[in-house]
């Protein structure tokens, strides 16, 4: 569990006379518990109970030796990142106490909070690949993740392979050998794995565990590329990939971590080895979550266990419905899938089966947008893991961008609609997809 350093800290809420407590008699308190007030001392700040916002562009040193002190960190000259709140570009008590409690689901070492799910990605990409390097990572992937890998990156010399998020170890081994190959032809290094884990949007899942072991396989230790991946489907509450393997875990925080679809934001969890550079990288393009956005979020982490639960109870009902009905060709939900190695990886990495899955229905395009535009409860809208439930066509909107054969190559088909589930009453949900399906 991340530790609050409570020496090196200053600042209204951060300087804390004793640490938290994450125990009682040797019993750990469960990170449910914990989202009430870790990282947060109300006798500091006047006695609120909760976190105020802090709405400031810089803050007071207490000397000008603190000042460099905090520079230091700022600027790298000094690891380990400020010692103290310095600039709102650079850190501040929401994002602090938020960063504390976000790496208390998943045991991280260390965490950073961004201003929306992409400008995580786009930093942890800036801060790790150069020109030359190679990045490897699963597909699909969400579609500005791909747009930014493939067209972005490339115009400054990065390249890419990709491997189907189902591959074989075999399969892994084979990607990581060509990357390895083509790396050493463009005097680069193979800079990350990259993973999404479910995909966006068919749900397929990578074994995380078989890209761990195949990395360390084929590269020195001190050659290793970092394994990211984005948990953003499952986490924090289903699955906690470092725990498998990886090294760094993202998310769009605007998902199921907000959970009310009034904000966005992004996360990264992983070792300080990884996400000094990160660090570094967001102070200086300013890709931080601002105070009032972390303050919602530390509101919204309070009842994220309760959320997920039933959404993913109402997922589980919804789909037993879905599954019988006669106008439904398919469905990519976690929780009904056969024995084989996607069962085999869903029961070695993951706890529950989630609430957002890809629905099939039988014809194209024109039967899956009578069926959208059909729904009453279920709102047509991107987006997932809030509390209402939404509905939308990744072919036609999310992954429109995308080129038609590689949308084929995916199974992003015209007939895919993803679903994600809220948390209102079941019964209403399937008695709304009942009549939406009746409209196709």
């Amino acid at each position: 569990m991340p530790a609050i350093d409570n020496n090196d800290l200053t600042g209204t809420t951060r300087r804390k006379p004793k640490a938290d407590v994450t125990e009682l008699g040797g019993h750990a308190l469960s990170p449910s518990t914990l989202m009430m007030g870790y990282g947060y001392d109300p006798m500091l700040s006047e006695g609120s109970l909760k976190p105020p916002i802090f709405l400031t562009s810089t803050f007071a040193f207490e000397s000008a030796a603190a000042g460099k002190r905090h520079f230091e960190g700022i600027t790298g000259k000094r690891p380990g990142g400020a010692e103290g709140l310095v600039y709102s570009r650079f850190n501040g008590p929401n994002q602090e106490i938020l960063e504390a409690r976000l790496g208390v689901w998943e045991k991280a070492e260390d965490a950073l909070v961004f201003s929306s799910g992409m400008s995580a990605i786009a930093t942890l990409l800036l801060a790790h690949v150069n020109m030359n390097d190679v990045i490897v990572h699963s597909g699909p992937l969400y579609a500005a993740t791909e747009t930014l890998i493939a067209r972005i990156l490339s115009r400054f010399g990065a390249s890419y392979v990709d491997f189907p998020a189902e591959a074989s170890r075999e399969e892994m081994d084979a990607i990581l050998a060509r990357a390895q190959e083509m790396a050493t032809k463009q005097g680069g290094k193979v800079a990350m794995v990259y993973l999404e884990s479910p995909a966006n949007p068919t749900n397929a899942l990578v074994d995380v565990q078989a890209m761990r072991a195949a990395v360390d396989d084929a590269f020195a230790a001190d050659a290793r590329p970092p394994i990211a991946i984005d948990n953003t489907f499952l986490g924090p509450l289903w699955s906690k990939p470092l725990a498998h393997g990886a090294d760094i875990v993202l998310y769009s925080l605007t998902k199921y971590a907000g959970g009310h679809s009034d904000l966005v934001a992004g996360g990264v969890l992983g070792a300080k080895q990884w996400l000094g550079p990160i660090r570094m990288m967001r102070n200086t393009i300013g890709t931080i979550c601002d105070p009032h956005t972390a303050w919602m979020l530390l509101r919204s982490l309070e009842t994220v266990e309760l959320r997920m639960s039933r959404a993913g109870e109402n997922a589980e009902k919804v789909c037993a419905f879905l599954k019988q009905h006669p106008k439904v060709e398919g469905l990519g939900y976690l929780g009904f899938l056969q024995d084989g190695p996607q069962k085999d990886i869903f029961e070695r990495h993951c706890t529950g089966a989630g609430s957002t899955f890809s629905l099939f229905i039988k014809g194209g395009e024109t039967e899956s947008f009578r069926f959208l535009d059909a729904l009453r409860i279920a709102k047509l809208a991107v987006s997932l893991g809030g509390t209402e439930t939404l509905a939308s066509h990744p072919a036609a909107m999310t992954h429109l961008s995308v080129p038609d054969e590689r949308k084929a190559a995916l199974g992003i088909t015209d007939n895919l609609v993803r679903v994600s589930i809220g948390i209102e009453d079941a019964d209403d949900l399937i008695a709304d997809f009942d009549q939406a399906l009746a409209a196709v």
